[in-house]
């Protein structure tokens, strides 16, 4: 299996750490015709709505590796005012998936899909159900995966979830007190987040080529291709910034736990960034971006220069075949002209003479 695009632990910071984790998934891969057929649910059901669509993830899971190769929707609706009201077949859920069997008997569930592009309330309850289909004995949990499918999403469209039990010591004061111990806590589940990326087999990668070879544009010059592709990455960069900083924003003023993974994963970035006042560097990128723009200048100009050569040239060869077309029946007219002239002169001169005779 290759992988096209990965994404790091770069998904939002997730919550305090679990005290008694279900068994850990590492990583999530998410196949091209997964995201192809969350889409079509989607714009099928859902779209230009508030609503979101719902299906399950088929696969397989290795060691904590949780690779989904196929999924299918499901009826799903929800009540926009309460929260809390959900419908999900599951009758059209335990059929698909005998039929999924008798084509594909490798599969099996191993999580289930939603278009978000944010958590809901519901998400842990859906987990629930879908955790009643994963075959017994599986010891990887099953997994939940928001994919986004707005089209001005720049970074990978998918984020991946497991659930995790934490600890929540902030009780009541009047449960606090009916405790003999002198304390209570109460164990929750709650979403964590877990490593997500695309990856696909050599048959799926000849298929997405393909379908990239009608999207892409023959008229976009590579620059222009390239260009693009950059501020895609810088409007990825500073999405990821501000996600750190709301992170840490919210860690300070105690809205959330810390994460010490998290924390030491940010200070290896910013350790990792170039010291920029530094005057020989500063010097150095001035050079190089004015011999960059000298460049792309010149480049413009002589583009333009040759446009207009081209432009005259077309000229002259266009006058050479069309203009002389043009001037052989204005000759032609004015030869015409001439003769009807003096076929009228010498009509006239005759008249005259006849009249002189009599």
């Amino acid at each position: 299996m290759a992988t096209t695009k990965s994404s790091s632990s770069n998904d939002t910071p997730a919550a305090a750490s679990p005290s008694s984790p279900l068994p850990d998934v590492t990583e999530v891969t998410i196949h091209p015709l997964v995201l192809l057929s969350a889409t079509d649910h989607y714009h099928r059901v859902a779209r230009g709505t508030r609503k979101r669509a719902v299906g399950v993830l088929l696969g397989s899971s290795s060691r904590g590796a949780v690779d989904a190769t196929n999924s299918f929707a499901v009826p799903f609706e929800e009540d926009s005012k309460n929260s809390e009201v959900f419908y999900l077949d599951h009758n059209y859920l335990e059929n698909m998936l005998a039929m999924f069997r008798k084509v594909h008997a490798k599969e099996r569930v191993v999580g289930f899909y939603s278009t978000g592009p944010q958590i809901r309330s519901n998400d842990l309850r859906i987990f629930d159900l879908v955790k009643r289909f994963v075959p017994a004995g599986t010891i990887t949990p099953p997994v939940f995966v928001i994919i986004d499918v707005r089209p001005g999403r720049e970074s990978i469209p998918t984020t991946a979830y497991r659930v995790v039990e934490e600890v929540d010591s902030n009780v009541p004061a009047a449960a606090a007190a009916s405790n003999k111990g002198g304390g209570a806590a109460e164990v929750r589940k709650t979403f964590a987040h877990v490593p997500s990326l695309i990856g696909a087999m050599e048959a799926e990668e000849v298929g997405v080529e393909h379908l990239l070879r009608d999207i892409n544009d023959p008229t976009v010059s590579t620059v222009a291709n390239l260009v693009k592709a950059k501020l895609s990455g810088l409007s990825t960069l500073t999405e990821k910034l501000v996600e750190m900083k709301d992170y840490l924003t919210a860690v300070s003023e105690g809205r959330m736990k810390p994460n010490a993974e998290i924390i030491a994963n940010m200070q290896a970035i910013v350790n990792l960034l170039p010291n920029l006042n530094v005057e020989e560097l500063v010097r150095s990128m001035l050079v190089k971006n004015n011999d960059m723009h000298m460049v792309i200048y010149l480049s413009a100009l002589i583009r333009c220069v040759i446009a207009l050569h081209d432009l005259v040239l077309n000229k002259i060869a266009y006058n050479e075949e069309v203009g002389d077309g043009l001037g052989d029946v204005i000759v032609k007219a004015k030869k015409a002209e001439k003769d009807d002239s003096g076929e009228e002169k010498k009509e006239e001169e005759d008249t005259k003479a006849s009249k002189e005779k009599k």
